[in-house]
């Protein structure tokens, strides 16, 4: 693994990638206001005109900005992404989906040793990423990390942080339990609708993965799919399996770093109202698995929630999440809770933003590869986002 370059050896700290889009903007609105005030930063994107036009809006926010750079870059020409990436040492895109659009940057970065940053909760791109793209990023040493955002940032360093509140050496069990009120974004659910149409591609890039990728030495690191059950103390609500990347991504980190001891599992829990609600959500997500099988169905659908759209600030200001973990080993148990705003939205763009700034800043662990929030930036990003108001706690020991 090669030094990485000091910071002055390249335009920018940090380049955000799609930042026109609605998470986009809402990232680049984060950095103007909260990115430390000697931050070498630009936008890029296709259109250097509505580039220019966020610039002005962000220069409301923060006049120092007025002369912000705006690099022109486009997925389907190779060489703008090249450029961008040798300028930069960390590279932020929001421009999904991933399966469809993301490769092209991954390689840039990799090749160019520059740090790369997404929200993609699409299991197949990571690990088709994983099998094109690790190895010479590792050589390159730069760091490729998906899943930057609500998917799966505060899972991973919630478990992170569960399981440091744990004895050592001993085998682990944490659940998790995800609450909120928000609604699914629509790049969530254009990678959801990738996803549901690309079963068997899925199935065939996870076992490559699998085959490709050590296990860790002399410890066993698995992810549980439990069963659906009600949950004691919450009247009828129920905790059914969640089908989202948050356990493949824990699992990752687990498995790359040895205090979760030497038997770690994990499960990972949707917290619904009640039995009605979970029989309804299954036929529902049946169907969708069925229309998206049908290419008009699939881009009907699409037209529903797109990309890029998402609800105003109003809305958002009324959502939140809670994430609950449940952690035992060595006969003492925890439990654990991390949460927030606007998961979707508000929530993504602030944990998305930190990331970016934690990569270029912070003083981290040597690392390179695909790697995760948790093993990259662990306890860095983890003070990072309690600054920024997502909230960290520890509801009981025994």
């Amino acid at each position: 693994m090669r030094r990485r370059d000091d910071r002055g050896q390249r335009a920018y700290d940090v380049v955000l990638f799609g930042a026109t889009g609605f998470v986009g903007t809402l990232t680049a609105e984060y950095l103007a206001e909260h990115a430390p005030a000697d931050t070498r930063w630009a936008l890029a994107g296709r259109s250097e005109h509505r580039l220019k036009r966020l610039r002005d809006r962000l220069t409301t926010l923060n006049p120092a900005l007025a002369d912000l750079p705006v690099l022109r870059a486009d997925v389907d020409e190779p060489a703008t992404l090249r450029a961008v990436a040798a300028d930069a040492h960390v590279v932020a895109t929001t421009v999904g989906p991933y399966f469809t659009y993301g490769e092209p940057l991954v390689a840039a970065c990799a090749e160019a040793g520059t740090d790369y940053l997404d929200l993609s909760g699409e299991p197949e791109f990571v690990d088709l990423m994983y099998l094109r793209h690790h190895s010479l990023a590792r050589e390159t040493g730069a760091r490729l990390i998906h899943a930057g955002g609500f998917d799966s940032v505060p899972h991973d360093l919630g478990v992170r942080y569960t399981v440091g509140r744990l004895p050592e050496g001993v085998p682990l069990r944490v659940r998790g339990f995800v609450r909120t009120s928000a609604r699914i974004s629509g790049g969530t659910f254009a990678s959801l609708l990738t996803g549901l149409s690309r079963p068997v591609g899925m199935a065939r890039t996870a076992k490559a993965r699998h085959r490709a990728e050590p296990a860790p030495r002399g410890r066993t690191v698995r992810a549980v799919t439990g069963a659906p059950h009600p949950l004691t103390g919450l009247g009828s609500a129920w905790a059914v399996p969640a089908p989202t990347i948050d356990p493949q991504i824990i699992t990752r980190s687990a498995a790359a770093l040895d205090r979760y001891g030497p038997d770690f599992s994990y499960e990972h829990y949707a917290v619904v109202k009640n039995l009605p609600m979970v029989l309804g959500g299954v036929a529902g997500v049946g169907a969708l698995f069925t229309l998206a099988q049908v290419p008009w169905t699939r881009e009907w659908l699409s037209g529903r929630l797109k990309p890029g759209e998402g609800p105003d600030a109003a809305r958002r200001a009324r959502s939140w999440f809670t994430l609950r973990f449940a952690g035992e080993g060595g006969g003492e148990r925890v439990i654990t809770e991390v949460s927030g705003g606007d998961p979707g939205y508000d929530e993504t763009a602030k944990i998305f933003a930190e990331g970016a700034l934690s990569l270029a800043f912070d003083d981290l662990p040597p690392t390179a590869g695909q790697v995760t929030s948790a093993v990259a930036m662990g306890d860095a990003l983890t003070e990072r986002l309690i600054r920024a108001g997502i909230r960290f706690t520890t509801v009981t020991r025994s």
